[in-house]
This record gives structure tokens, C-alpha cells and sequence, in this order.
């Protein structure tokens, strides 16, 4: 954010401040790539996900299994 836009843009109100600043903010939380997605945007991303818990698509890996956590009384050694 630095790089790309407070360095470069001088604001002359707090409001012109706050609404250039949302609207980078949602281009780079929708419409940016993102390399930790496999370069997808977060949007497509959040779709394929969608996708995913509707069914269409198998999901990557099965529910984890739920262990027994029934408190159980701790047997004295000898």
C-alpha cells in the first residue's frame, strides 16, 4: 500500500483519503492475484470454494475425525 499508493498520491482531505483508500483496498482484497492461491484472485478463489461446498467439485480432503475426549480418571502406577 505504501509503495503503490501513499507515496505517490498527495490527499487533500481526509475524506478524499478515506474513499481512494477503500477503494484500493477492495481491488487488492478482490481483484489481485495472489500467489499463496495458486495466482488466483481472492474472489475466484472464494468461488471455487463455494463450488466445492455445493458439491460440484470433491473436496480436497476428508473431515477430520472427532476423537473421544471423555474425561477418564488417571490410574496410580505402582
Amino acid at each position: 500500500m505504501r509503495d503503490e499508493l501513499l507515496n505517490e498520491t498527495l490527499f487533500f482531505t481526509i475524506g478524499q483519503a478515506r474513499t481512494i483508500l477503500a477503494r484500493w483496498v477492495e481491488d487488492y482484497d478482490t481483484e489481485r492475484p495472489r500467489s499463496s492461491l495458486g495466482y488466483a484472485t481472492p474472489a475466484a478463489f472464494a468461488a471455487e470454494l463455494e463450488k466445492q461446498r455445493a458439491g460440484l467439485t470433491p473436496p480436497v480432503a476428508l473431515p477430520a475425525l472427532m476423537r473421544d475426549n471423555t474425561p477418564r480418571p488417571l490410574v496410580a502406577a505402582g
